[in-house]
Parts: C-alpha cells; structure tokens; sequence
C-alpha cells in the first residue's frame, strides 16, 4: 500500500532518515520511501499495511501525519518516474532567460543535456563568454539558425 506523508517543509530529506533509521532498528517493513522532485512537504512511503505505515512514521519530528487513503502507484507516477520531454532546444539556438538571476538576458545554447533538464548557455551580453548551465524550463527560443538544409525545405513548400 501507498501512502502520502504530511511532513515539515523543507525537512523532508531529514523526515526520511529518520523513518528510514526507525525501520532499520525496529526491523519494520517499509519496501520504500521517496521524496519526490518538485513536492514540497510530502513523502511517499510504501508499507504492505497501514499499521506499518503508521509503526515507521508515528511520533517522529517533522512528520505531521499521513494523509487520508491509500493511493495507486498510477497516481503518483509522474511524480516518481523521470521523463525525458521531447524538448523543442537545440544546440545552437538564441534563448531568452525567463527565470531570475538572468531574466530577460538573451544567451546561445551550446550543450544541451536532456537527461537532467539542462542548458548550458553563453551570455550574449556578458563581455567575457562564461558557460551557465540552467534548467530547460527556465529558457524559451527566440531564434534557431536553421541549417541550409531546412532552409531550401521551407523554400520549397
């Protein structure tokens, strides 16, 4: 069975150790524990039972409590799966930032690591070239040097 844990914002990290040494010492049967990329506040425990659940997380700092029902791992999926976005970026391409410390800079990309989410861009207005790596959700294209290639495509249509 899923549960979702309620715990103390950014203290999740430390929630989890302390669950994770509870079930070590007591030899309970947590089969996982996960904190997920993005939720903030939330654990997701897997427990066979939720007496097991509540045996693991029951008394500890910064656990608030467990939330209502059990859920289905199709539920939380998203949450814990990684995916790789079919993203529209590529080497090459003049982005502008849209997210601080370097909202509205124009940069060029000049690698682009689609496992982990992220661009490394030149600044174009920097007066020395310094690579800044950055997540893909914190960029948007504002120009693609189209190859000749596409180019006489495009012509052609």
């Amino acid at each position: 069975m899923i549960f979702i844990l309620k715990v103390t914002t950014n203290k999740e990290d430390r929630a989890l150790e302390m669950i994770l040494d509870r079930a070590t010492k007591k030899n309970i049967n947590v089969l996982s524990i996960v904190r997920p990329h993005g939720l903030r506040g939330y654990l997701i425990l897997e427990t066979p039972d939720r007496d097991t659940a509540e045996e693991a997380a029951y008394n500890q700092p910064y656990v608030k409590g467990i939330i209502g029902k059990t859920i289905s791992y199709e539920e939380i999926k998203t949450m814990i799966e990684p995916k790789v976005e079919d993203v529209n970026i590529q080497v090459g391409d003049f982005v502008e930032m849209i997210a601080e410390p370097f909202k509205k800079e124009q940069a060029k990309v000049t690698r682009l690591d689609k496992q982990k989410g992220e661009v490394v861009v030149t600044l174009l207005g920097a007066s020395v070239p310094i690579p800044v790596t950055v997540k893909i959700d914190n960029v948007k294209v504002i120009r693609r040097e189209e190859s000749k290639e596409a180019g006489e495509q495009n012509a052609e249509n």
